[in-house]
């Protein structure tokens, strides 16, 4: 019996100034401007894609105690943005990264289900955590959560918030004019949480939303965050990006949700994803070329070898050899609030291995940075890109992806003019939304809430 097809999904995320932008591109726009978040949005929907993905910054990025100037990730206010633009599409989901380890449910809940009604029901929420002191000096709580606690808070955050969105059932208004009647119940809203990082009682003051709660996506790749996610979220926003370690996380995710009575159509995953599109394979293939030396510069390749070097080393040259001295492997990090550095939890052995690729294949430091960093995941013609995509998605490495152009705000232009028609030719991508609803653009239930 043949498998039926998967229809993929895909998403755009606005990237702001980071590792993956050419914000120097003469083509480039500005990246605070709501006339470049317009322009994404609106060539999105075009497209049909399922969501518009905003990421949040919640402290500029330092080097050596200087912004770094060369990946900053600092935009306006995420509520701000999206409601913007609920008001110039129709169709188009409307997903915000919001901390969890600095706000505060009540609000978050607020914002969302706010959101969701001034959508039409198309609100998404990425919960995420922060896991440094750094941020938290921008909050009155400071750096107090201990990182092993993160996790709890933000469990118990979802949780408390959720407690919120179904503290109405959605028939409380019954607004007769005839009688001045406006409620059923006084008491709609009521809620009352008592728990270890919350305890706060009262009536909230949105009335259910047309999705009840909005999508809940989670971005985190620990073992706390992958049951997180098994147990939480609608969504993962996933970083592995090829086939082999695809279809791992995928597999991994997927068997976890059968312990929380959840089947594996709950929970989609969706990789984030660069791509480098041209005529040609081969025009690609230059354009990839192109692109990665733009996003390393030869500043940026020696900001990047500090992540791991934890010292200052703009004294050396990027085009020549990497640094002979070891890594300082202090806790007093020279990068501030980079999860970056997460990655390399032995700096010594790091630099060690890349000492040895560098002389194996006579890179600069320029050179390793360019080719051991994130690089494009897709790359090629339109019929390359619009077929690795579906061989992805029907091998279960995925279910979509959501893109990451590297030009904003026009770099999905081309995409959406060129690779959708051909997915949707293959009959795996649609040519019209179905729905009205985020839920109904990822094939999600909306949650039930029977008045109790």
């Amino acid at each position: 019996m043949t498998k039926p097809l998967k229809q993929i999904h895909l998403a755009a995320h606005f990237p702001g100034v980071n590792n993956t932008t050419v914000w120097s591109d003469p083509r480039a726009g500005s990246h605070i401007e709501f006339s470049s978040f317009a322009h994404f949005a609106r060539t999105a929907e075009r497209a049909k894609f399922d969501f518009l993905f905003l990421a949040e910054g919640l402290r500029l990025r330092e080097q050596g105690g200087e912004i770094y100037d060369l990946d900053v990730v600092g935009r306006p206010d995420t509520f701000t943005v999206l409601a913007a633009l609920a008001a110039v599409t129709e169709h188009l989901g409307l997903t915000g990264t919001i901390n969890s380890t600095f706000n505060e449910p009540y609000e978050v809940a607020r914002q969302f289900a706010s959101l969701d009604h001034l959508s039409g029901g198309r609100s998404a929420w990425n919960v995420v955590t922060s896991w440094d002191a750094f941020t938290g000096e921008n909050f009155r709580r400071g750096g107090f959560l201990p990182q092993e606690e993160r996790y709890s808070r933000a469990k118990e955050f979802l949780a408390t918030a959720n407690e919120l969105f179904d503290s109405w059932h959605g028939d409380e208004i019954l607004a007769d004019q005839e009688t001045g009647t406006f409620l059923r119940d006084a008491k709609a809203g009521a809620f009352v949480h008592t728990g270890q990082h919350f305890d706060i009682h009262g009536q909230f003051n949105v009335p259910r939303s047309p999705q009840g709660r909005p999508v809940i996506f989670q971005a985190g790749d620990s073992e706390e965050g992958r049951e997180f996610a098994a147990a939480e979220a609608d969504a993962i926003f996933s970083r592995h990006g090829t086939l082999e370690a695809g279809q791992a996380f995928y597999t991994d995710i997927k068997s976890r949700l059968a312990k929380y009575g959840r089947r594996p159509d709950q929970l989609l995953i969706l990789p984030a994803a660069t791509f480098a599109l041209a005529d040609t394979d081969a025009e690609a293939e230059e354009l990839a070329r192109e692109v990665r030396r733009q996003q390393v510069s030869g500043a940026t390749a020696l900001k990047h070898l500090e992540f791991v070097w934890n010292r200052d080393l703009s004294a050396y040259d990027p085009e020549g050899p990497l640094p002979d001295i070891d890594p300082d492997v202090g806790d007093d990090h020279i990068s501030k609030g980079r999860a970056q550095v997460r990655m390399y939890r032995d700096p010594i052995a790091t630099a060690h291995e890349w000492r040895e690729l560098a002389e194996a294949n006579k890179w600069s430091i320029r050179d390793l940075v360019i080719h051991t960093g994130n690089r494009q995941n897709f790359v090629g013609s339109p019929a390359t890109l619009a077929r690795t995509i579906d061989e992805f998605v029907q091998a279960d490495a995925s279910d979509g992806f959501i893109l990451v152009p590297h030009i904003t705000p026009t770099g999905l232009d081309e995409f959406a003019d060129k690779v959708v028609p051909l997915l949707q030719e293959k009959g795996v991508f649609r040519t019209e939304y179905e729905g009205t609803t985020l839920r109904d653009h990822l094939g999600l239930a909306h949650p039930e809430n029977v008045p109790s």
